[in-house]
């Protein structure tokens, strides 16, 4: 118990059994205590509210108070709270924001405000508003760095006054970190999305992936994204941040640069990495000794057994590394790499779950990008099939715009894409009569895909040309017209 504590205690149970009340003289000589300590106890017990007082001549006589003690609603509380009178000295505080200070209460209370270096109510702009408050109640968010951590509160400071007239301030403090910490991430998972969507395809994904990781670390980032390549079965380091720790890395990698390194590995779901795409989803953290005991697997497991042991725990201790954090980048069962954050061994990764979030969001990116990249090449192969086709043959889309005519088919018919820019365009040139374009387009609207039939068709310069036509339908609607000269022998 503290001393000032033990002062009221003992104070409260003198005045128990004296109803008719006791000046300070009085109390001091029965406790046998400094006059002025027990004078100064009174006065918070007195702003506490769990004693009354009143003068009688020269004296000031003490009681019991008969109402509710203002501590005791300062205990139900979950804000901080302060109060102060017009001198700016501390009345009362409770147990909530006296356990941030890191003073007693003693310590605190009839002391003035300006002379102490208190949290969140010592920040210049916090005081400066604190100190402005005339007979308006204000109410306002206000920021504070209490150790490594960001705090955000809603203050409020009312005009009070005290039961003898006094004006002063009571300030109450509610913490709003994890609302404020929680809008932020969702501004910052509403902002990426939109992003990754907008992506450039020649933007490095995975540079993309650190540098926004990095923004919701706590201090001095580091962090590193490896891609996957299942095939090959290995990963290659894509990037790293920042760039002291990007430095840092080269002596275990005998000077070189990490960033392009490759890391071979026979079986991803055997050790030291028991794990599957599915179960990489998920975030896991491994604790690395000597800075923790529990450690269950080892920074030299993680770096694949290709760097020898001893560096690796040299490594750690110079960087001060106690703590990683491991994602894979997964979806639908397939991985495409493996997103790593350091940290020191007193750093905690608040923002854990907007991480993994922002890391489902950018798995899906690259699985569509993966399918686009796919898709662009089954086109490009499509492309230059029909390009390096013996046959002469033109590629109607979709909406009937013309995509494609191959060189065969200029060198035969004399027509370009620019002569033919659509289906019409081209029906109208090659079958000048509308009865006979009739059956050429009911030809090509034919659902019984391949099928043929034998046509006079119009060339460019104006000669004529008995063609074979055979129009085949792909699965998209796209629809690939080989027009055979009949003399050619078909």
């Amino acid at each position: 118990m503290e001393v000032g504590d033990d002062i009221s205690a003992a104070i409260l149970k003198l005045l128990k059994f004296s109803p008719r009340g006791m000046s300070i003289t009085d109390i001091a000589k029965k406790l046998k205590r400094d006059r002025n300590a027990v004078a100064r106890q009174l006065d918070v017990l007195k702003a506490e509210g769990k004693v009354d007082t009143r003068q009688i001549g020269t004296a000031r006589v003490y009681w019991l108070s008969q109402r509710v003690p203002l501590s005791a609603f300062l205990c139900f509380t979950q804000n901080m709270i302060l109060i102060l009178d017009r001198n700016m000295n501390i009345v009362q505080a409770n147990d909530k924001y006296i356990g941030l200070t890191g003073f007693t209460k003693d310590e605190l209370i009839g002391k003035n405000l300006r002379a102490l270096k208190l949290p969140i109510v010592s920040e210049p702009d916090v005081y400066g508003i604190i100190e402005s408050i005339d007979k308006e109640q204000v109410i306002t968010d206000v920021r504070s760095q209490v150790g490594n951590d960001e705090l955000f509160f809603k203050m409020e400071v009312i005009p009070t006054s005290f039961e003898a007239g006094e004006i002063g301030l009571t300030i109450v403090l509610e913490d709003i970190t994890e609302k404020k910490r929680h809008l932020k991430n969702m501004e910052f998972l509403a902002r990426t999305a939109m992003e990754l969507v907008d992506l450039p395809p020649e933007a490095d994904i995975f540079w993309y992936i650190a540098e926004r990781v990095a923004e919701l670390m706590p201090g001095k980032p580091r962090c590193w994204v490896e891609s996957y390549d299942e095939v090959q079965k290995e990963f290659k380091l894509n990037a790293i941040v920042d760039e002291k720790f990007r430095r840092d890395t080269v002596q275990l990698n005998d000077g070189r640069d990490f960033v392009g390194l490759t890391l071979p590995i026979q079986d991803f779901c055997t050790a030291p990495f028991p794990e599957t795409p599915s179960s990489m989803k998920k975030m896991w953290e491994y604790r690395f000794r000597p800075f923790f005991d529990d450690e269950k697997i080892s920074f030299y497991d993680i770096c694949m057994h290709q760097f020898p042991g001893e560096l690796c725990e040299k490594f750690l201790l110079e960087c001060n590394l106690a703590k990683a954090y491991l994602t894979g980048l997964v979806w639908q069962e397939q991985l495409f790499g493996v997103v790593g954050i350091f940290l020191r061994p007193d750093e905690v990764l608040e923002n854990r779950q907007a991480i993994e979030s922002f890391l489902r969001q950018a798995s899906i990116a690259i699985a569509r990008r993966m399918t686009d990249l796919r898709l662009s090449l089954s086109e490009q192969r499509f492309r230059d099939l029909v390009l390096s086709s013996d046959n002469p043959a033109a590629v109607i889309g979709r909406d009937d715009r013309i995509v494609l005519v191959n060189p065969k088919f200029t060198d035969e018919f004399g027509y370009t894409e620019n002569d033919i820019p659509h289906r019409e365009a081209l029906l109208e040139k090659v079958f000048r009569d509308p009865e006979y374009r009739k059956k050429a387009v009911d030809l090509l609207d034919s659902d019984h895909s391949p099928s043929d039939g034998t046509f006079t068709m119009q060339c460019r310069d104006g000669g004529k040309k008995e063609i074979s036509l055979r129009p085949v339908r792909l699965s998209d609607g796209t629809v690939v017209v080989e027009c055979d000269p009949v003399d050619a022998g078909r």
